[in-house]
């Protein structure tokens, strides 16, 4: 079976009744997810990897197997080719008026993989342990950078759990919604939000300036789904407890651009690795304050439907 057999599905297609938590956030089914586009680029493309950069170091203090040495080594190669780690603030930088360097990737939906359907995606393996049959089956090379970033996604989707967190890496829509219902409860109705550029933006890295009140939005657990590099749309969702704080944050850039962003604000990181980029970025230690970031424009976050 080649990877041109396969029956991509723009997300927009999918009929799922998915509502949104307020008028200015996207509707599930109004654009297609976008993940690393493998076929056009003959060079690495680690740094463009839209996880965020805090979750490419071990969460977790300890540890020393074979594979937590390999993830390392697989992190390390992606921190040291991340473009930026602007994408950290702490909770109290949330009010009107603060000016922060923010990190927005932009990617073109219309060149980016898209989501499979449950069943073509249940009809390929998805383990690292599988990796060289997978290589065989998109016709990649093992030394070609699309090979390496395949590696890393499937190490990070089979790394343990931290403390809290419960994790799983979605091939398909309805997995993903399998997912956050079974995190939420069977009977909950979800809700999908992401952050909305108002115009493509201008540049990856700028200025850009809180410039209304930011909206907490009050749920008892939120999902992050964020897109990771692979033939398909993969999508790494996790939940972690802890006091997570979610909020709409409206930024105005320096260049003009407007942004509807999507933040968290995880309330406890005392379980977090002391290598984790956010803690040198923002001057901080394991546990001493909140770590806060954006999510970009093709990550999902879900929360519950509340009545």
């Amino acid at each position: 079976m080649a990877m041109e057999g396969l029956k991509l599905i723009p997300l927009q297609v999918c009929k799922v009744a998915i509502s949104v938590v307020h008028p200015r956030a996207v509707m599930l089914n109004t654009a297609p997810p976008t993940a690393l586009p493998f076929h056009q680029h003959s060079t690495p493309l680690l740094p463009n990897v839209d996880i965020p950069t805090f979750y490419r170091a071990r969460h977790t203090r300890g540890g020393g197997d074979h594979r937590n040495h390999e993830h390392g080594h697989l992190s390390s190669h992606m921190n040291h080719m991340d473009p930026s780690d602007k994408i950290f603030f702490t909770i109290k930088d949330l009010q009107v008026g603060k000016t922060l360097p923010i990190y927005f990737y932009y990617r073109d939906p219309s060149t980016s993989p898209h989501l499979i359907s449950r069943e073509e995606a249940n009809s390929i393996p998805f383990s690292l342990a599988e990796l060289p049959y997978l290589l065989e089956f998109f016709s990649l090379s093992k030394e070609s950078p699309q090979a390496k970033a395949m590696e890393y996604t499937l190490t990070q989707c089979e790394l343990e759990l931290m403390e809290g967190e419960t994790k799983f890496c979605a091939t398909s829509l309805e997995s993903m919604l399998d997912f956050a219902q079974a995190t939420f409860g069977s009977e909950t109705q979800v809700k999908a939000l992401t952050t909305n550029h108002l115009r493509k933006p201008v540049v990856p890295i700028q200025n850009y300036t809180i410039v209304e009140e930011p909206r907490e939005i009050l749920v008892p657990k939120v999902i992050g789904c964020h897109t990771m590099p692979y033939p398909y749309a993969v999508y790494y969702c996790h939940s972690q407890e802890g006091g997570n704080r979610l909020y709409e944050i409206s930024l105005g850039g320096e260049n003009g651009d407007r942004v509807q962003a999507i933040g968290v604000c995880h309330m406890d990181t005392s379980q977090w690795d002391p290598e984790n980029p956010s803690f040198r970025v923002l001057k901080i230690k394991p546990g001493t304050a909140p770590v806060c970031h954006v999510f970009p424009a093709d990550n999902i976050v879900w929360v519950p439907l509340l009545s």
